[in-house]
């Protein structure tokens, strides 16, 4: 068994094996704990933030959108990536604008996680929002959406029945419920 200090790999050298728009791609050479080596393929990401826009009958806005790489339709919270010189916060309200046509007065951290820790560093931060106002959404030439309003129970209980299954909608979803039954400023039914 080993102590959680002597768990770390060290990087011996890396090289970019594909740089995309989005994604880098890096093969590591690596040091093990033991003193062998090893090698770790992974992707670099910018991050992402996602958020969850709750409105005061307690309805949230998710949006339908055609993902590519599972050729489905998947329901998701407003989510985007970190544009450089831009921090979390300001991703997750600009994509709440672009994408749910949505500005809020009101706004919340609620935390983040790592989607896929077993080959890329992406972070999501997470955000719920209220004291909501509406307008057009401003989305990109190249994303096409569907704004959907649910109530925030129900989107719950889709996240449980696999109706909504993309992973950051599902931790989003959840996490923002939990924080609001706890913290929220206006009860939504539970």
């Amino acid at each position: 068994m080993y102590d959680s200090d002597k768990l770390v790999e060290r990087r011996l050298n890396s090289q970019k094996v594909f740089s995309g728009r989005l994604l880098h791609v890096y093969f590591d050479e690596v040091e093990l704990p033991d003193g062998t080596t090893s090698t770790r393929e992974w992707i670099k990401h910018p991050g992402a933030s996602a958020v969850v826009p709750i409105f005061e009958n307690g309805d949230v806005m998710m949006v339908k959108q055609f993902r590519y790489p599972m050729a489905q339709i998947f329901y998701e919270v407003p989510a985007g990536k970190i544009d450089p010189d831009e921090e979390a916060g300001p991703t997750a309200r600009r994509e709440l604008q672009e994408e749910a046509g949505l500005t809020c007065q009101q706004f919340q951290y609620i935390g983040h996680y790592y989607p896929g820790i077993g080959y890329s560093d992406e972070i999501i931060h997470l955000y719920t929002a209220w004291d909501i106002t509406s307008f057009e959404q401003q989305v990109d030439d190249d994303e096409f959406l569907i704004k959907e309003r649910l109530p925030f129970q129900t989107a719950v209980e889709m996240v449980h029945n696999g109706e909504i299954s993309d992973g950051k909608t599902m931790v989003a979803i959840l996490r923002a419920w939990h924080w609001w039954q706890q913290e929220g400023p206006f009860s939504v039914e539970s």
